[in-house]
């Protein structure tokens, strides 16, 4: 979120919190990125805000929420003193989640990771609820790449090797990729929090239905060691895409992500290097 934005949004979300009966005299800003979460003070609830745009993928988060809370899965929980929902205000969207304190800034270990991120898998397969597919969030990259207005300062041979990269490794996890469930759809070690409680997943509005690889590509490379039933081919091929679709989120005009062209950079670099690394063509 844009800096000049921040108090607003800020704002937003002690507005909403107020009218629902907490207490807040204070927030501090935990992170921000292309939204805002905020930990409101003192009745300590964590709120997530963004602009009018997010409010679907908003609304989507907050009934996943609750319908994975039903099956024990290791997703961070919405706060249970207020009613469950997407509040609006000043153009802002503003949900309200339990706030954790983290109790280990250690590394989760590839064991623990990949265990929760079973549970979590096991608890999705459970529900049925309406998301996007994994595809549809790769032609939303492809589309970016295309167009030289809404990426401009990508160039023409990055340009070229990202456009290749998701093409062909999109269709190659299409004919390789075994069945599909509900998934996460981001679960890196940034969406994974190690609180008392134990390990919580956050960040749900990413949620897609695609091959479990999709999100085991998003957790470190020794995790996978302890998911067996990866197709470790389909792996492979979803470690690349996913860098590429970050890749070209990083060269978006309107990215707001805190020094997104440096990263952009570096993920272009890490691209080449993968489809070096596990022999992938993308021309083909």
């Amino acid at each position: 979120m844009l800096a000049s934005e921040v108090s607003r949004a800020a704002a937003a979300a002690m507005s909403s919190a107020s009218a629902l009966g907490l207490t807040i005299d204070d927030a501090m800003v935990l992170h921000n990125s292309n939204k805002l979460t905020l930990r409101l003070l003192p009745c300590d609830v964590l709120a997530r805000v963004a602009d009018g745009a997010w409010q679907a993928s908003a609304a989507l988060e907050v009934e996943l929420a609750q319908r994975l809370a039903e099956t024990d899965s290791p997703v961070a929980a919405l706060d249970p003193r207020v009613a469950p929902g997407v509040y609006v205000h000043d153009g802002f969207v503003v949900t309200l989640w339990t706030y954790y304190e983290p109790v280990s800034v250690r590394a989760v270990g590839p064991r623990d990771y990949a265990s929760a991120l079973a549970r979590l898998h096991a608890g999705m397969r459970r529900i049925d609820v309406a998301t996007p597919h994994y595809t549809d969030r790769v032609a939303e990259a492809q589309r970016l790449v295309a167009s030289r207005d809404q990426t401009p300062a990508l160039a023409d041979a990055d340009r070229e090797l990202l456009s290749d990269t998701l093409q062909s490794l999109r269709r190659l996890i299409g004919e390789r990729g075994g069945d599909e469930q509900l998934l996460h759809g981001e679960p890196h070690p940034d969406n994974l929090l190690r609180a008392k409680q134990g390990l919580l997943f956050v960040d749900l509005e990413t949620c897609c239905r695609g091959p479990v690889e999709f999100d085991i590509a998003h957790a470190p490379e020794a995790v996978s060691e302890h998911y067996p039933s990866a197709d470790p081919g389909v792996l492979r091929a979803c470690r690349v895409l996913t860098l590429a679709m970050v890749a070209a989120w990083r060269w978006d005009r309107d990215d707001q992500f805190p020094n997104g062209r440096q990263a952009g950079r570096e993920l272009l670099s890490e691209v080449r290097a993968a489809l070096e690394r596990y022999g992938l063509d993308p021309a083909r």
